[in-house]
C-alpha cells in the first residue's frame, strides 16, 4: 500500500497536473443519476388521493399513489412564517426509515395557519395567508402550483418527473427467501410489486462499480427526484460550489450540476463538476420577483436546468418580440438525490432581501467573526519551523506591511498527528505564539479530520477506545489513506464524538496552544486518497445510516465541533475563527470557507468572483480564494492583481503549494512590494466598514459581497454581471483581472445614482458603462452617492494595534445632496455584543447638517476612538462650519475646499465616535 500513497503524493506534488476527470463520476457513471435522467417529461404516474387529505391548523397531509406500482407516498404541506412554503414527501410505509437531515435548521420552523378555499374531485385550493397567494394541488396527475393573483410563481411536478424509488427487498438468490415470502404476503406492505417491475432490475441498483471500487448498496435503489417550473424566469443562481459563472447555465447538452463534497485536485473552470462544498439552494430572479428553492437533502445530488429561451440568439429574441411571440420565458429545474426524502422549502420573496431573510430564518446567519480575521492572512504549505515563522513575521514589519494571522499547514505536526507539534521544528510553540501576541498578531494551525492509526498517538487511541470512528460496511473501523498514511475517520455525526472533539481544544489538552491560536479544517469532505472519487465509500456506516445518506454533512459537523471547541476553551467568552474547505447549508454559522486548491492562472483569479458571489447568495458570506493561486507560480503581474482583488473580498489570505517558490509580498522587487503594500493597506483602512458589513450579515442574512442585481433588482443589465460586485450597498468594485490590461469597462448601476471614485473623488453618473484607464496601481472602487463610509486611515502592523485609532468619515452626496451610513464598534473579539455591549450609530447628512444618532440606546460601550476628519464628496463651499456636541458646546471647525473636485474636508473635529453630535455647514 505504501508505494501507492507515494505515487499519489508524487502526482500531487509535481503541481503540473490538471484534474483527472476519470477520478470523478459523470451522471452516466452514477447509476441513480443515469436512471432518473432517462425519464423524460410527460404524464406523471402519481395522483393525489384527495379522500386521504387531512388539514389541521398547521399542516396538510395527503397520500399520493404511483399508479404503475401502487406504492403510496405521504405529502405534507406547511405554510411557514415569513412567506415560505414547505413540501415534504416520503414513503407512506417505508421498509425502514429514510434519512431526514438533522442539525441544519436552527429550529423547527414556525408555521402559520393554512385554510381551505375550495375543493372538488380535481383538486384543492389553499390560501397562503394573503388573499392573493394560494396553493393549488391537482389530483390527476399530481401537481402543485403556487400562485399570486393570476401569476404562477412556481409549479412542482408540472413535467411529471416526481420519482421515489421505494425501499424494497432484494429479489435474487442472495436474499433470504423467507423474507421474500413474508414481504409478498404482508398486507401492510403496500408495494404490490408487479411481475413487470420485478424484471426491471437495472445495473447499479443493488451494487455498483466505479473503477476498482465496489459499492454494496445493501438498501438497493432509493433515489428521489422532483421538477420545478419557474414561469417568467431566465436567471437562476446559487447551488454552490462550482467553478462556474454566477448565472447558472442550462444543462441539457452536458452533465447536470453536481452537489457531492469532493477533494478535486486542480479543478477545471466553467463546468458543473462537484467541488468541496454543497449548498442545495437556488435563487430565481426577474424584474418582478426573487424566489428560492432549498432542497434539504445531504446525499449526492444532481441539478438539471433547462430553459425555453436558452438557445435563442439576441436576434431570435428580437424576432419573437417583433412577431409578438406569446411564449413566456421559463426555467425548469430538476433535483435528483440518491437517497433520503423530499424536503423542500419554497422561499417566495418577493425581494432578494426577503429571500435572504427567509433562508436565514431556516439555517441561521453568517457567524460574527473576530475583527482580526477580516485582516490579512499569510499562509503557505508550509512555514518550515519557528525561525521561519519569526523571520516572515519580521519581514512584514521591515517592509511596513500589516497582517493579522500567520498560518501553519500539516508539516507543523509531529508526523501528521493533529493536535501535536513537530518536536524539532516547533519545539516551543508557546514561545512562538507569545512572540506573535506581543505584536498583537495571531496564528492558525491546521487540524484535519483524518487521524493517523498509530498506537502511540493518544488521539487515535482515545477515538478507537470510545468507538468513535466511522465504521465500514462489515462493522470494523473504516480506514483510508490520507496525509499521515493509514487513517481513521472520526464519526462527527455523533453528538458525543463532537463534544469529545471540542474538548480537545482546551488549553490543557491541546498542548502548546494559546488564546491567539485558531483552527483550519481541511480535507473534510472527507478526503480519502484511495477511496472512490477520492472520498469515503458510500456504504461506510455512521450509526444507523450509510455515508450515502449523509455525505454532504460531514464537513459541516467537523467545522461545528471545532468552532464549539474554540468557544468552549475560553469559557464561552471569545468568538472562534475556523476555516473549512467542505460545507453544507448552515455552515455559515461556524466560520469561513475558501474556494480550495486553485491555480496561479488569470482565469482562476476571475472565477474567484462568481464563486464567492454564489456562496454569498446562499448565506455564506465569509469567502475568499487563495491569493496568487495554490498550484503553480504566478507572474508578478498576476500576483499583484490578485492582492488587489483579494483585498476587496471577505476572506483575504495568501496561500501556496509546498513545491512553489516562496512568495511573501516583499520578494518581487521594491515596486511590486509597494503595490502589494498599498492593496493591503487599503484593506486595513476599510476594516471598520467590513466589520459593519459582517455585523449586518450576522443580524440579517444579507450577503456582504453581493451581485449588482441584489441592489438593482429591476435593472436587467445587472443580472449576469460577475466581474464586478458590491460590498454591502455602498462600495462597487471592479478588480482588474485581465493580463496586460490598460483599461476596463465598469457598469455603474442606478439611473438616478452618482458614484465617486474612492481614489480620485471623480464623480460619475449611474446607469452607464464607464471606460476606466488602468495602470498597475489601479483598483477601480466606487462609493455610492448617498452613503457615508467610516475608515481608519492610520494603518498599523495589525488590526488590534488600530483599535483606539480615530476615524475618517467619507460622506458621498447623492443628487438630493443627502447621505447616510452607520458606525458599529464593539470589543472586536468576544460575545459581549450579544449582551448589548456595543456602539451602533446612524450617520446622516441632509439640509447641510451632518449628525450622529444612537441606533441602540439600550446598548452600553465606550470607545477611545474619535473622528479626526470628515471628507464630503459632491459638496459646495460653506462660509463656516459649526460643530455642536451633546453637552451643547458649539465650536467652529477648520476646513479645506477643493473647488475643482467639489470636495470639502473638515479637519480635526475631534468628537468621540460614540457620542451624539451635529456639524452644520453654513
Amino acid at each position: 500500500m505504501v508505494p501507492v500513497l507515494v505515487l499519489w503524493l508524487a502526482v500531487c506534488l509535481t503541481g503540473t497536473w490538471a484534474v483527472d476527470r476519470g477520478n470523478f463520476k459523470t451522471c452516466d457513471q452514477s447509476s441513480f443519476c443515469k436512471r432518473q435522467r432517462a425519464l423524460k417529461p410527460g404524464e406523471s404516474p402519481y395522483r393525489a388521493l384527495l379522500e386521504t387529505m387531512e388539514l389541521t391548523n398547521t399542516r396538510l397531509t395527503l397520500q399520493l399513489i404511483n399508479d404503475n406500482n401502487k406504492v403510496r407516498l405521504l405529502l405534507e404541506l406547511y405554510r411557514l412564517q415569513g412567506n415560505i412554503t414547505r413540501v415534504k414527501i416520503n414513503e407512506l410505509k417505508p421498509l425502514k426509515p429514510r434519512y431526514e437531515v438533522p442539525d441544519v435548521l436552527i429550529r423547527e420552523p414556525p408555521t402559520e395557519p393554512l385554510s381551505l378555499l375550495s375543493q372538488d374531485e380535481n383538486g384543492v385550493v389553499l390560501s397562503l395567508g394573503s388573499e392573493s397567494q394560494r396553493v393549488i394541488i391537482s389530483a390527476r396527475p399530481f401537481r402543485l402550483d403556487i400562485m399570486e393573483g393570476s401569476d404562477v410563481l412556481m409549479s412542482l411536478n408540472s413535467r411529471g418527473l416526481l420519482t421515489f424509488e421505494h425501499l424494497r427487498m432484494r429479489k435474487d438468490t442472495q436474499a433470504d427467501p423467507e423474507a421474500d415470502k413474508k414481504e409478498e404476503t404482508d398486507p401492510a406492505n403496500q408495494a404490490e410489486t408487479t411481475k413487470e417491475e420485478e424484471e426491471k432490475v437495472e445495473d447499479g441498483m443493488w451494487e455498483e462499480m466505479f473503477k476498482s471500487h465496489s459499492d454494496s448498496k445493501p438498501n438497493g435503489p432509493s433515489a428521489i427526484s422532483l421538477d420545478f417550473s419557474l414561469p417568467g424566469v431566465e436567471h437562476v443562481y446559487g447551488i454552490p460550489e462550482h467553478a462556474d459563472t454566477l448565472r447558472l447555465k442550462t444543462t441539457e447538452n452536458g452533465d447536470p450540476y453536481r452537489l457531492y463534497n469532493l477533494d478535486v485536485f486542480q479543478y477545471e473552470l466553467y463546468n458543473p463538476m462537484a467541488l468541496y462544498g454543497a449548498v442545495p439552494v437556488m435563487l430565481a430572479h426577474n424584474t418582478q420577483r426573487t424566489t428560492g428553492i432549498f432542497w434539504l437533502n445531504a446525499a449526492e445530488t444532481w441539478v438539471d436546468i433547462s430553459s425555453n429561451t436558452a438557445g435563442k440568439t439576441v436576434f431570435g429574441k428580437m424576432l419573437d418580440y417583433v412577431q409578438g411571440s406569446s411564449e413566456t420565458p421559463q426555467t425548469d429545474v430538476r433535483w435528483i438525490s440518491e437517497s433520503g426524502i423530499i424536503d423542500v422549502f419554497l422561499m417566495l420573496g418577493p425581494t432578494p432581501k426577503d429571500v435572504f431573510s427567509q433562508y436565514a430564518s431556516l439555517t441561521g446567519t453568517q457567524s460574527f467573526p473576530p475583527l482580526a480575521s477580516l485582516g490579512y492572512h499569510q499562509c503557505r504549505w508550509n512555514y518550515n519551523d519557528q525561525e521561519d515563522v519569526q523571520s516572515v513575521d519580521a519581514g512584514f514589519d521591515e517592509h511596513d506591511i500589516p497582517y493579522d494571522f500567520i498560518w501553519l499547514d500539516i508539516e507543523h505536526t509531529d508526523g501528521k498527528r493533529y493536535f501535536t507539534w513537530d518536536p524539532h521544528k516547533f519545539a516551543t510553540p508557546k514561545e512562538m505564539l507569545q512572540g506573535l501576541k506581543d505584536k498583537k498578531r495571531k496564528l492558525v494551525a491546521i487540524v484535519d479530520p483524518h487521524i493517523k492509526i498509530d498506537s502511540n498517538y493518544k488521539i487515535h487511541n482515545e477515538i478507537r477506545s470510545r468507538g468513535f470512528y466511522v465504521k465500514n460496511k462489515d462493522g470494523g473501523d473504516y480506514e483510508g489513506w490520507c496525509w499521515p498514511g493509514s487513517a481513521g475517520y472520526p464519526d462527527f455525526f455523533r453528538a458525543d464524538m463532537r463534544a469529545w472533539w471540542a474538548s480537545m481544544f482546551a488549553y490543557d489538552k491541546y498542548e502548546g496552544s494559546m488564546e491567539n491560536m485558531y483552527t483550519w479544517n481541511d480535507m473534510n469532505e472527507p478526503s480519502v486518497f484511495n477511496g472512490p472519487e477520492v472520498t469515503m465509500h458510500k456504504d461506510a456506516v455512521h450509526g444507523a445510516w450509510e455515508n450515502r445518506d449523509v455525505h454532504n454533512l460531514y464537513g459541516l459537523y467537523v467545522q461545528m465541533a471545532t468552532a464549539d471547541g474554540l468557544t468552549q476553551r475560553s469559557g464561552g467568552v471569545e468568538r472562534p475563527f475556523v476555516l473549512s474547505r467542505a460545507f453544507f447549508a448552515g455552515s455559515q454559522r461556524y466560520g469561513a470557507v475558501w474556494t480550495g486548491d486553485n491555480a496561479a492562472e488569470w482565469d482562476h483569479l476571475k472565477i474567484s468572483i462568481p464563486m464567492c458571489l454564489s456562496l454569498g447568495l446562499v448565506g455564506m458570506s465569509f469567502c475568499g480564494a487563495d491569493i496568487g493561486g495554490f498550484f503553480k507560480t504566478p507572474s508578478t503581474e498576476l500576483l499583484v492583481r490578485w492582492y488587489q482583488t483579494g483585498a476587496y473580498q471577505p476572506f483575504f489570505r495568501a496561500h501556496a503549494h509546498l513545491d512553489t517558490p516562496r512568495r511573501e509580498p516583499w520578494l518581487f522587487g521594491p515596486e511590486n512590494t509597494a503595490l502589494i503594500r498599498e492593496a493591503i493597506r487599503q484593506r486595513y483602512a476599510l476594516l471598520p466598514y467590513w466589520y459593519q458589513q459582517f455585523y449586518h450579515a450576522h443580524r440579517t442574512g444579507d450577503p456582504i459581497m453581493r451581485p449588482l442585481w441584489v441592489e438593482y433588482p429591476q435593472d436587467p443589465a445587472t443580472f449576469a454581471v460577475d466581474d464586478e460586485y458590491l460590498i454591502g450597498r455602498d462600495l462597487l468594485v471592479h478588480p482588474v483581472t485581465e493580463e496586460g490590461a490598460r483599461g476596463l469597462t465598469a457598469y455603474l448601476p442606478g439611473k438616478d445614482e452618482v458614484w465617486f471614485d474612492v481614489h480620485t473623488f471623480q464623480k460619475h453618473n449611474g446607469a452607464q458603462n464607464l471606460y476606466i484607464p488602468v495602470t498597475m496601481s489601479s483598483i477601480p472602487v466606487f462609493q455610492r452617492g448617498g452613503s457615508i463610509i467610516p475608515r481608519k486611515v492610520r494603518v498599523r502592523r495589525s488590526s488590534e494595534c488600530m483599535e483606539h485609532d480615530p476615524y475618517t468619515l467619507y460622506v458621498a452626496l447623492n443628487l438630493q445632496r443627502t447621505a447616510e451610513g452607520e458606525l458599529y464598534i464593539d470589543d472586536g473579539h468576544t460575545f459581549n455584543y450579544e449582551r448589548k455591549e456595543f456602539i451602533h450609530r446612524r450617520l446622516s447628512f441632509a439640509k447641510n447638517i451632518l449628525s450622529s444618532v444612537n441606533l441602540a440606546p439600550d446598548a452600553q460601550f465606550t470607545t477611545r476612538s474619535w473622528i479626526e476628519r470628515v471628507v464630503i464628496l459632491g459638496a459646495s463651499k460653506p462660509s463656516k462650519v459649526t460643530l455642536k456636541t451633546a453637552d451643547g458646546q458649539d465650536s467652529q471647525l477648520e476646513f479645506d475646499f477643493d473647488a475643482s473636485m467639489s470636495v470639502l474636508t473638515l479637519r480635526k473635529p475631534g468628537m468621540n465616535a460614540g457620542a451624539d453630535w451635529t456639524v452644520m455647514l453654513q
